[in-house]
């Protein structure tokens, strides 16, 4: 293959995106036009509401990935993950000689520049956590630029051109592009960086656990000396990948030896109290309207990367308390006669537990009834089917959708959802098995009572099943 065009030359002023309407390809895009160059892009699903996003911003959209889209000989394409060598619209590009790179490449060239990046990394908490850090600049005045894998209610946006010098990334450990099957953090040379988690997840590109630890050790070890690596304190596989990195670490949890330690928890809904002490000394009293414990955990972690860059305490402390949060991660869609609608991006075991065991405390007065589709590659595959059971006992009512791309994975591979439901059953939690959305809706509208939430959690769209189940709601 040859690669001899995957760079950006100067002087580019026309840009073409392959699969554009990712959340993430669609950012850059908008990133692009906004920096002033001519931005085109594709993609195979080409429907609202990116489409009509990316065309509210001057973006012109091809249907589906035709060669002539390329016609014009744009100065640089950005080729997306999602797509192939085999792509048409790659193949193309390459028999026309164009430059091309990927998005890691983009951000760093156009967005980063000569700034210093702020990366997010781990198996779960990277939207959330990015999305503090960001508000934490911009609360302190760094005027920061920012793209984010979530939509911040702060901003309304998922990214951001600041003037300032600070770039948060959200640092994804998915692959890069079809000539880059690396991880996309390994591209940036973070100023600080954190790293919440790492778990075994994206079945569809990593083997086993190990694997996904190699990489994540790898991007440890690539960190500059003078780099600051936040990391979690309790979990083993992060503790087992630090072994080899030369860059400054700081662990941060609930351990009394790490450099920053959360203690005195006090949840009095809407908001929780808490105490940072670092390295054993008093550093502050927060508040956040973020639940959960592992929100909190999210919350030093951006503590440690802000004081490392210069924040001050009291100004911490003031953007914790205005965060707004993010769309789609314990988000309120609406409240119909006492009942709360939430939804939720989580889909890994450990994050759905997460979820349920922060979000029930601040709804005492009802039930938390749990909704969850299993819908993402590791989670429609038999990986977890021994897990997934354990992750719902703190909920009161749990329904349980057949996953709609089952189809997608080889069947002796596939996740049975009716079993999850009779594991769950076996363990004292009432559980029910839906074969789609509409069953659920109904269910759901007859058995909700006022002082419930019902807590919806996928990472796809469900078939629009919160505001459908909202209007359902009213009409009972």
């Amino acid at each position: 293959m040859d690669l001899e065009k995957n760079r950006i030359t100067d002087n580019v002023k026309t840009i073409h995106l392959i699969a554009a309407c990712g959340t993430a390809m669609g950012a850059l895009a908008c990133i692009l036009k906004d920096l002033g160059f001519t931005v085109t892009g594709s993609d195979q699903n080409v429907y609202p509401p990116m489409s009509t996003f990316l065309a509210h911003k001057g973006i012109v959209l091809g249907d589906g990935f035709e060669p002539a889209h390329l016609d014009y000989r744009p100065d640089l394409v950005v080729v997306g993950n999602t797509v192939s060598r085999n792509n048409p619209e790659v193949e193309h590009m390459l028999s026309l000689g164009l430059n091309y790179c990927s998005l890691p490449q983009a951000l760093n060239r156009f967005l980063v520049g000569a700034g210093k990046s702020l990366l997010v990394t781990g198996t779960h908490g990277k939207t959330t956590t990015g999305s503090l850090l960001a508000w934490v600049l911009y609360s302190a005045g760094l005027d920061p630029s920012f793209m984010i894998g979530g939509i911040l209610t702060n901003f309304d946006s998922n990214y951001r051109i600041g003037q300032g010098k600070y770039v948060v990334i959200e640092g994804d450990e998915y692959d890069t592009a079809y000539f880059d099957k690396g991880p996309k953090f390994l591209h940036y040379s973070p100023a600080a960086a954190i790293m919440t988690s790492v778990e075994f997840d994206h079945a569809d590109i990593f083997r086993d656990l190990a694997h996904v630890k190699v990489t994540f050790q790898n991007f440890a070890r690539g960190l500059d000396r003078e780099s600051l690596l936040a990391a979690f304190d309790a979990d083993a596989n992060v503790s087992s990948v630090l072994d080899s990195a030369v860059c400054r670490i700081q662990r941060y949890g609930e351990q009394a030896a790490s450099d920053w330690q959360l203690t005195e928890i006090k949840i009095e809904p809407p908001v929780t109290r808490f105490t940072v002490t670092h390295q054993g000394k008093h550093f502050g009293c927060f508040q956040t309207r973020m639940p959960g414990r592992h929100n909190l955990l999210n919350a030093v972690a951006v503590i440690a990367a802000a004081n490392h860059i210069g924040v001050a305490a009291d100004e911490i402390g003031r953007a914790l308390e205005s965060f707004e949060g993010i769309k789609r991660r314990q988000e309120v869609r609406g409240q119909v006669d006492g009942v709360t609608v939430m939804d939720d991006f989580a889909h890994h075991p450990t994050a759905v537990r997460e979820t349920i065991q922060a979000v029930k405390p601040f709804y005492p007065d009802g039930r938390l009834i749990a909704v969850f589709e299993p819908r993402t590659n590791s989670s429609m595959r038999a990986i977890f089917q021994d897990v997934y059971p354990t992750v719902f006992d703190a909920a009161d009512l749990v329904c349980i959708r057949e996953p709609s791309l089952l189809h997608k994975i080889p069947a002796d591979e596939r996740f049975s959802a009716s079993q999850l439901v009779a594991d769950i059953c076996k363990r004292g939690t009432n559980a029910h098995y839906f074969g789609d959305t509409e069953g659920i809706i109904e269910f759901v509208a007859g058995e909700a009572d006022a002082g419930d939430v019902v807590l919806i959690m996928s990472n796809g769209g469900f078939g629009n099943i919160h505001e459908r189940l909202l209007k359902t709601l009213s009409s009972h």
